[in-house]
């Protein structure tokens, strides 16, 4: 089990914490980021594009003149495609974008961001988030001690509502418990604070 280094909110070291191999020491699979990547996007994607048909743009359905005996071409509406504000042809409509992926696919990129990231060097293992006080000013003095970049998510399962209140307002800075991690917001952040119960929990459930 691969070894690593617990800091306080200091950013000095207090201890160390043994967590799976199978989890934070797991092949880094590109195709498997792919693939949970694009699985989210087309999740989150909304599909309310809509185009009228001839039948729902407005204009009179009246015949706009008789068929034959005018030398021009017949026309039967207004709303016609071939004419200006017609309808269209063959537009997009609502639809649902998502699909189902593979548990075990989505599982194994989980591992595979974990371990690129603590292999890379932007996981870091805090004892705990235990703020003085609920203000943005004190959770950026933390974030500044520990290193933690421009785009930082922050994992911790506690019901902490200094950190809750103290993080919410700052740009870049993300924070989840563990059952709401995806591969695309580790890969979306430049580094990832975890508490170590938060790290010990996510290490025990997908070694499984």
């Amino acid at each position: 089990m691969p070894k690593v280094d617990v800091f306080d909110l200091n950013n000095q070291k207090v201890g160390e914490i043994e967590l799976a191999d199978s989890v934070f020491a797991a092949p880094v699979k590109e195709a498997l980021l792919y693939e949970a990547v694009r699985h989210y996007l087309a999740c989150q994607r909304r599909g309310t594009a809509k185009t009228k048909v001839r039948a729902e743009v407005s204009g009179s359905g009246k015949k706009l003149w008789r068929q034959k005996g005018t030398g021009r071409a017949r026309m039967g509406s207004i709303r016609s495609p071939l004419w200006r504000h017609g309808g269209t042809v063959h537009g997009p409509v609502p639809r649902d974008y998502s699909y189902r992926l593979p548990r075990k696919m989505l599982l194994g990129a989980l591992r595979s961001a974990l371990s690129a990231k603590l292999r890379d060097g932007e996981l870091k293992v805090v004892r705990e988030f235990e703020l003085p006080d609920h203000k943005t000013k004190s959770f950026r003095q933390v974030l500044e001690k520990l290193e933690a970049g421009k785009t930082v998510l922050v994992v911790d399962n506690s019901e902490n509502r200094n950190l809750v209140l103290g993080s919410r307002n700052l740009p870049g800075v993300t924070l989840l418990p563990t059952r709401e991690v995806s591969v695309y917001a580790l890969l979306g952040h430049e580094r990832v604070l975890i508490s170590e119960a938060a790290a010990q929990k996510l290490s025990e459930a997908l070694s499984q």
